[in-house]
């Protein structure tokens, strides 16, 4: 089991979240995702490590954007 946590920007409500979760979850090897609105924070959980790079595409294909990366 691998964690990892990114920040998001440009969500501003439960659609943005929704739209988040709904990329990052199909994923290969994601099995669950949390999405904070408040924070920004995205909590990726995997069967093991996943590449930083499909999670980041994930986010940007819901129209948002992977801060720091």
């Amino acid at each position: 089991m691998s964690t990892a946590t990114y920040t998001v920007k440009g969500m501003t409500c439960g659609h943005c979240v929704s739209s988040v979760k709904e990329e990052v979850s199909e994923v290969a090897g994601v099995t669950d995702v949390e999405v904070d609105l408040a924070t920004g924070l995205l909590t990726v959980n995997s069967d093991g490590p996943v590449d930083p790079a499909k999670i980041t595409a994930a986010v940007e294909e819901a129209g948002y954007e992977v801060a720091n990366q």
